[in-house]
């Protein structure tokens, strides 16, 4: 046996070192999209893009490779989307904060985070949630992924109804998107090594072909890019204009009573969405992996949960937002990564991507949503062993699970799941058998969800 696999325990989980290696590739692709969507969403805040982009690499890089040496664990991080859009459209836009004030509750939120990691009461959280309610996570985050992926695929589209099907093949996009999620589909039916990387890399291929041959036409008015890299390397942005930044913010924070009172406030907002976003996406992700048992223990949680609370404050410093554990990280998972060694190829390719991210940049949605939907399709499996005979269960499971999808939000599905199944139990008359530690993350969240 290997140092290498001595030290991530690859053989003692069912895996190897190419299985891992591979599985972080997949990873990395999936959620490297983040690098250009970050950078570009907290850059209309005023803050300096370049210096963003690279805040982004390095607080993903730095969380996944603590997640891979300290915790073990398959996942990677990277600064969350909708934490960012809160921080963007909400804070700065809405609130008419500045970013560094945002900074600075982002970094707060951090440090808690981090008093909570290392205490353990992370820990104690996510097992208080009851098996079968993990087990409607897990699978609701698969439907979640699916929708993330057929949005990236343009085959679910806003509409009069909210959200509607395109049902346009004629669109070059979609069209690519569908022949990507059949050939991805056919590689995983057969067994294929590599099944999601290859349909990743088919579909990319497939539009460079299109676009050479002219039936997809690049149009940067209407969004459609081209899918050729730039160039092949870049010199990296300067860090200085955003480093160290959040501690201007406090000075603003704690200005006035009012605005003390709005940073507690926007701090507690932070802290909520990526507690129960990172509870939803450990418990999701472990499951799948197998690495879970019945309580809903595995191995490196306590460090896994700080490694997120750390890259959170670093990633403040460095001039990100809130830096969390990524639900793609179940497309490596389906890969076969198993250890900490996927989170470190990931973390490594990051650090690659900022020369090569002309490179990266150029692979599509359309190209990575077959992946996705795969995934997402791939967790629902963990349905074959939910109780749907309860009707306990059958409320807040369902609940759970259509909140995430339709509120576009894994904590929210987790706080209508868990406030349900408060009542359910209460009212099938079996109050007294709910955990208390359930009782008390219950109660908070109904006065977050409903009073805050």
């Amino acid at each position: 046996m290997s140092k290498v696999d001595k030290f991530f325990k690859i053989s003692e989980r069912g895996s190897n070192v190419s299985t891992e290696i591979r599985a972080g590739i997949v990873t990395f692709i999936t959620m490297a999209y983040i690098l250009p969507v970050n950078s570009g969403m907290l850059a209309s805040t005023g803050l300096d893009q370049g210096a963003v982009f690279m805040a982004t690499a390095l607080a993903a890089a730095l969380g996944t490779i603590l997640m891979g040496l300290w915790a073990g664990l398959p996942l990677a991080q990277a600064p969350g989307m909708g934490l960012n859009a809160f921080f963007t459209y909400t804070v700065v836009f809405s609130m008419g904060f500045t970013p560094q004030f945002a900074l600075a509750a982002v970094l707060t939120e951090g440090v808690i985070f981090i008093i909570l990691s290392l205490t353990g009461v992370r820990g104690k959280l996510l097992k208080a949630l009851p098996k079968q309610l993990r087990i409607a996570i897990s699978a609701g985050i698969g439907l979640f992924i699916v929708f993330i992926g057929l949005q990236n695929a343009g085959i679910i589209v806003g509409g009069a109804t909210l959200v509607e099907v395109s049902g346009s093949l004629r669109s070059p996009a979609v069209a690519l998107a569908v022949i990507g999620i059949a050939i991805t589909a056919v590689l995983w039916l057969r067994k294929v090594k590599g099944a999601l990387l290859l349909g990743i890399l088919a579909t990319w291929i497939l539009g460079l072909i299109a676009q050479a041959v002219g039936w997809y036409q690049v149009n940067i008015d209407a969004g459609v890019y081209s899918l050729l890299p730039g160039g092949i390397v870049r010199a990296p942005p300067s860090l200085a204009p955003t480093l160290g930044l959040c501690f201007k913010g406090f000075e603003e924070a704690f200005a006035t009573p009012a605005s003390i009172g709005q940073f507690l406030l926007i701090t507690v907002t932070f802290l909520y969405v990526d507690i129960f976003d990172t509870l939803g996406t450990f418990a999701g992700v472990m499951i799948k992996a197998k690495l879970a048992d019945d309580d809903g223990n595995f191995p490196g949680v306590n460090a896994g949960f700080a490694s997120d609370a750390i890259a959170t404050t670093a990633g403040a410093i460095l001039g990100t937002s809130t830096t969390t554990t990524f639900v793609e990280s179940a497309a490596g998972v389906e890969e076969g990564g198993r250890t900490g060694l996927t989170a470190v190829v990931v973390a490594v390719l990051f650090l690659l991507a900022i020369p090569f991210y002309p490179i990266i940049s150029a692979i599509p949605g359309f190209a990575t949503a077959p992946a996705l939907i795969m995934v997402g399709l791939m967790m629902c499996e963990t349905l074959k062993d939910f109780d749907w005979g309860d009707p306990v269960y059958l409320i807040a499971g369902v609940i759970t699970m259509m909140f995430m999808v339709l509120g576009y939000s894994i904590s929210a599905g987790i706080a209508w799941g868990v406030i349900f199944y408060l009542i359910a139990k209460v009212a099938k008359g079996e109050g007294k058998t709910i955990h208390p530690v359930t009782w008390v993350i219950g109660i908070l969240l109904f006065i977050k969800t409903f009073v805050m």
